[in-house]
């Protein structure tokens, strides 16, 4: 048993050596980039030289052992029958950690008494198929599902849409701020310490090019519009 102990020490110590000069070596590399989000791990790929970096925000990115090429894109298995997107499956666990790891007082949220499981929506005030979507949030409460609102105002930080809502995360009631402004109704203009630009710096960082931007509980991202029976289905099979 001792003997076994020690191989299975040797082997990781070896395995660790193995990495721990190409890891160098990328991180070295990466460092001149100036990325945006810092390096959470460095592991082998399956393909023989390439390893697969994996950055704060949940995305990955490939790079050769010398730390000299980067490769952005998916990678595939094809040895099932059916191709398998190991990229979008790494990803969806780092990022599914990121944004179910945003604080829930720093969200706005409508929960029905008992959820079944949630979605983290990512949204703007102005956008058509975000006003559409929360005419609908009811319904998703019904069917079990939280909704759990980041802001992602299309725009940028410090346009119209971004101050609208700074005033909804600065409300008594968020909820019926939110309510309001989806509306299209005026609101008050508040100010506070708000996580605003924060989440839309991490919409940017998790993929979001759109609202809303939907994020099942296990990270998977459904982009763009669902009407309430299908979202409710989608996020019960992706928990």
């Amino acid at each position: 048993m001792r003997l076994k102990l020690l191989m299975a020490s040797l082997s990781a110590l070896c395995a660790t050596a193995v990495l721990a000069e190409p890891a160098d070596d990328i991180r070295a590399s990466l460092s001149k980039l100036n990325l945006p989000v810092a390096i959470k791990t460095i592991s082998e790929s399956p393909i023989s030289g390439v390893y697969q970096v994996q950055l704060d925000s949940g995305r990955i990115l490939y790079a050769s052992g010398d730390g000299q090429f980067l490769i952005q894109g998916a990678l595939y298995d094809l040895t099932a029958a059916q191709p398998r997107n190991l990229t979008s499956a790494a990803e969806a666990a780092g990022i599914g950690e990121v944004v179910n790891g945003l604080p829930r007082e720093q969200l706005v949220i409508f929960a029905p008494d008992k959820p079944k499981t949630h979605v983290t929506v990512f949204t703007d005030v102005d956008c058509g198929y975000c006003r559409l979507l929360h005419s609908e949030v009811g319904k998703l409460n019904d069917l079990g599902i939280e909704v759990r609102y980041a802001a992602f105002p299309r725009s940028g930080p410090g346009e119209s849409s971004a101050k609208i809502m700074e005033s909804i995360w600065c409300a008594e009631d968020r909820q019926q701020a939110m309510t309001e402004a989806k509306l299209g109704n005026k609101i008050e203009t508040l100010t506070c310490d708000n996580p605003v630009n924060k989440q839309f710096a991490l919409g940017q960082q998790v993929g979001v090019q759109g609202t809303p931007a939907i994020f099942m509980a296990n990270g998977v991202l459904l982009p763009g519009y669902k009407p309430a029976a299908e979202l409710a289905e989608q996020a019960l099979a992706n928990q």
